[in-house]
């Protein structure tokens, strides 16, 4: 089962370059994130086209999270985090899709730091702490993937010291990305590649993307049971090369189909 995420940095902007990938590299399910439409404006019917089902948590102008399948049903379980009654930001969404559930999340940017965007990251974190340790015990194989906001380590970006006092390399971030590995989420790119230089993510401007200059902030964590399953975990650099794409690269990984539970 191929498992990938994309945020697209503007679904209906980005569609054709969207619809090339789906056709290129042929996910099972996809996890969209930086959707910038509301509900109503998410182009459906041309993903249908491309052979997916959708579910998707609309916003409008900004954030906004979806999943793609072409592997049966989504069994949507859960759209948005508890604990804040005040956040209405389309940034989680999860599903149980041929016996993975796999949730799909964007987390927020938090610059300027220090300041309430910030401080509502960190709490966001929290609750997304709280609502995944039950989940990570279970049997049952369970992704979270998309783009974390977070840079965990030096090895994960290009230039450090230049990001020292960035929202998503503070240490309050890494440390609340952390948290969730101590719980026993496995980090599915550093545990296939625990010495490569990886980015998913590249400036548009100073060629950024051709000299490498990148960041690792999209994320995939894996419970056991999908840890154990796990083959490959791929960062995809090829959209990121044509005209009017993302900023971001799709990441993807692979794991062994054992039924469906």
């Amino acid at each position: 089962m191929k498992i990938a995420s994309y945020n697209v940095n503007g679904v209906n902007g980005r569609l054709p370059v969207l619809l090339q990938w789906l056709e290129l590299s042929e996910p099972d399910v996809v996890c969209l994130q930086e959707l910038k439409a509301p509900q109503e404006k998410f182009p459906y019917k041309a993903i249908q086209a491309a052979g997916y089902q959708a579910i998707w948590y609309g916003e409008s102008r900004w954030n906004g999270v979806a999943l793609l399948s072409r592997v049966g049903e989504i069994c949507e379980t859960r759209r948005g985090l508890l604990g804040d009654p005040h956040d209405t930001q389309s940034r989680y969404i999860e599903a149980a899709i041929n016996g993975v559930l796999i949730a799909g999340l964007y987390a927020p940017n938090g610059n300027p730091r220090p300041g309430p965007k910030f401080d509502f990251k960190l709490k966001w974190f929290d609750r997304l702490q709280t609502h995944l340790k039950p989940l990570v015990g279970l049997n049952a194989p369970i992704v979270i993937a998309g783009d974390y906001n977070i840079i965990p380590t030096d090895q994960d970006v290009y230039a450090p010291e230049r990001w020292r006092d960035d929202a998503l390399f503070a240490p309050e971030v890494k440390a609340a990305y952390q948290r969730l590995l101590d719980d026993g989420w496995t980090d599915a790119l550093r545990h296939l590649h625990p010495h490569d230089t990886i980015y998913t993510f590249w400036k548009y401007w100073r060629g950024a993307f051709e000299r490498n200059a990148g960041l690792r902030i999209d994320h995939f964590l894996l419970n056991h049971a999908a840890a154990a399953r796990l083959s490959r975990a791929e960062v995809d650099l090829v959209p990121r090369g044509w005209d009017k794409t993302s900023d971001h690269a799709p990441v993807w990984i692979e794991i062994a189909d054992e039924g469906a539970a």
